[in-house]
C-alpha cells in the first residue's frame, strides 16, 4: 500500500497528482502488487473532501492503469 492522498489537508487532489504519486512508486513495486490508498484515516476531513479525494485517488489510478495497459 501507498499513501498518495494526504488526509492532513482539505485540499483535494487532481487524478493527475495522484497519478504521479502512484508513478512514484512504480520502479519499488510491481503494479500488480501496489494498492493505492490515503496516507491515514479521513476522520478529521469534511464529507465533502473525504468524496472528493476518494474520487481523485479513483480517477488517478484509472490514469496509471490505463498507462500500464497500453505498455503491455
Amino acid at each position: 500500500m501507498v499513501g498518495v492522498i494526504d488526509v492532513g489537508t482539505e485540499e483535494i487532489e487532481t487524478p493527475q497528482t495522484v497519478a504521479a504519486r502512484i508513478r512514484t512508486a512504480l520502479p519499488y513495486v510491481d503494479a500488480d502488487r501496489l494498492y493505492p490508498c490515503t496516507d491515514c484515516g479521513m476522520v478529521p476531513r469534511s464529507r465533502a473532501a473525504a468524496r472528493g479525494k476518494m474520487k481523485a485517488l479513483a480517477a488517478g489510478a484509472s490514469i496509471v492503469r490505463s498507462e500500464l495497459i497500453a505498455t503491455r
